[in-house]
Order: C-alpha cells, then structure tokens, then sequence
C-alpha cells in the first residue's frame, strides 16, 4: 500500500555528521600532502607513468609479486574458514569466495559493512547473522597483526634516532603496547563475554557471541594466518620496491614497511576505492625521510594496489552477482 502524503527524510545525527566531515576533511589532507609532494620535488604523474614504462614486468621480482596475490587473498580465506566455522563449516574455496566478494562489496560501501556482508552472504546457515562475530574476530586479527609488527618497526625507528619527533613517537609506542596488553586481556577473558548481564550487550549478542567460544588453539590458528597474510603483503612491497629501483639498507626497508602498514591501519579508512591514497600518503612520509624520489614510492605502492586489491576486486564481481542469484 502507498502512502499519497510526504515521507520526511531522514536526516543525519550530529555525530554521523561530524564523522563525514571529518573523513572528508582527512582525506582532503592526505590528498594535498601528495600532492604537495611532488610538487616539493618537481614531478607530477607523468613522471609515475614514466617509471611504469621503465619498470621491468618481465623480471622475477614482478613475476613473484603477481604470484604472492593470491597466496594473499588466499590466507584470509584461511582465517575466514577457520573462524567461520562455528557458525558454519565451509570449505576454503566457499571462504575465498566469500573473502573475494567482500572485497568487492567493500570497494563502494563504508567501513566494514560491504566485507562483512559478502562474507555472510556466501553462508548457507539460518544463523549467518551469528558470523558477524567471525567477521569482527577476522578483522580484528588483521588489525592486531599490523599493529604488532608495526610496533615492532616503530621501536627499530626510535632505536635509529632518524627523526626528532622520538618523545611523540615515544608516546604512541607505549600505547600501541598498551593497547595489544588490553587486546590479548580481552581474548584470555573471552568466556565471560556471555556474563555481561548490560542490556547493550544483550541486545546484540547474538552477533557477536561466537567470539566468546573460540578455543586458544583457533585464536592461534588465526593469528598465524593473519601474520603470514601480513609478511606476504610486506614481501611484495619489497620487492615492489626493488622494481622501482628503491634500494635501502634491509633494517632501513623493513622498518619502513612496517610503519606505512601501521599508518595505514590506524588512520581511518575512507573505502573511497578501498581506501587508495592512505598507504601513499603514509608511504610518502615514511620513505622521504631517507630522502626517496615521490614518484617511484607512489608507483611502487600504486602497484600493490592494482594488484592486492583492484585485480581481486574484478574476480570477487562476478562471485557477488553469484552469491545475489542464489539467495534471491
């Protein structure tokens, strides 16, 4: 039945507004700054596209670049199936179709709602709902091992005394250890999760309850899985590096690698194209200190995503249009 009056729209909370702004606002910033970048050092995109012609895609750095995508993608699957699997059991090729297809639902929607969905939607369960908490659990491992090693390469940064910026640095490294101390106190007390009489918590439990029965067995399970995911993406911007004739010192490389990482985990995403800008901007800053030309970090870091994420996203297309014919 239609209704012939006026549906008032609904309007954004001041919160919702404040939050929309301030990613506009950071992602103004992140542009400006790369921009800025290569304005500082006389070079524009041109010069990007011309190290894109001079690279050499038939050498065996770019042929195991390629290779290690869907070694990638195919370790979150691995954590997305042994996580999943309380809720439902699947095998690894329904788990990297489900991962494909939240990566592409996760190009375009905000936050984490297009990748949690794509993930639920490849269950068959009555209770794929319950796989919220599998999804959270998943991310939340990801996020854990980036702040790890990053934390790891902020200490080696602090160690070398490259910057002066050590009493600031100094400060986020005692809370990021602080911040893994409440995470590893959080998952040693999952159990009593289903304790919490708050009605908040009990509104919501049935989303994220699973969490609380994961045994120490899987957690590690899906820790060792999110790390190996980590240090293979951390390889390939190595050797994305060395394509681009970005050559430092290996302690020098890693901590570099292991900062932009961090940056990029806990600067907040946009998803405007899976968040493309933040790893450069980050990759920018952290590499010029050793005094890296912009345009060969920008096409090194360009081509991680042209290949960890755009190329997936094309593949995980066709298994959402997929997953949308078989629950319709």
């Amino acid at each position: 039945m239609q209704s012939n009056g006026f549906v008032p729209q609904r309007t954004y909370s001041a919160t919702k507004k404040i939050v929309f702004w301030s990613k506009v606002a950071i992602l103004t910033l992140i542009v400006s700054y790369i921009i800025i970048s290569l304005n500082r050092q006389e070079h524009d995109l041109r010069s990007v596209w011309a190290y894109w012609q001079a690279a050499d895609w038939f050498s065996f750095s770019a042929f195991v670049l390629m290779l290690l995508t869907p070694l990638n993608w195919l370790l979150e699957a691995l954590k997305w199936q042994i996580l999943v699997r309380r809720v439902e059991p699947i095998s690894l090729l329904e788990a990297t179709q489900g991962v494909l297809a939240g990566l592409a639902m996760g190009f375009a929607l905000p936050a984490q709602l297009g990748d949690t969905a794509g993930r639920l939607l490849s269950l068959r369960s009555d209770q794929r709902w319950q796989g919220i908490g599998a999804a959270l659990v998943s991310g939340g491992m990801q996020f854990f091992a980036a702040v790890f090693f990053g934390t790891i390469a902020l200490y080696f940064q602090l160690q070398s005394g490259v910057q002066d910026l050590s009493m600031a640095q100094w400060v986020l490294f005692y809370v990021l250890v602080a911040l893994m101390g409440l995470a590893v106190l959080v998952a040693w007390q999952r159990h009593k999760l289903d304790g919490i009489q708050h009605t908040w918590f009990r509104r919501w439990e049935k989303y994220w309850a699973v969490a609380s029965h994961y045994t120490v067995f899987e957690l590690l399970l899906a820790f060792g899985a999110a790390s190996l995911r980590y240090l293979t993406f951390s390889f390939q911007f190595y050797l994305a590096l060395g394509i681009f004739g970005i050559h430092l010192p290996l302690r020098e490389t890693a901590t570099g690698i292991g900062l932009v990482y961090l940056g990029k985990t806990i600067i907040p995403a946009f998803n405007l194209l899976s968040d493309l800008g933040v790893r450069e901007a980050t990759s920018l800053y952290i590499f010029g200190q050793w005094q890296v030309p912009a345009p060969q970090i920008l096409s090194a870091t360009l081509t991680l995503w042209l290949f960890n994420i755009l190329a997936p996203v094309f593949v995980g297309l066709f298994w959402v249009w997929k997953l949308k014919l078989s629950n319709n």
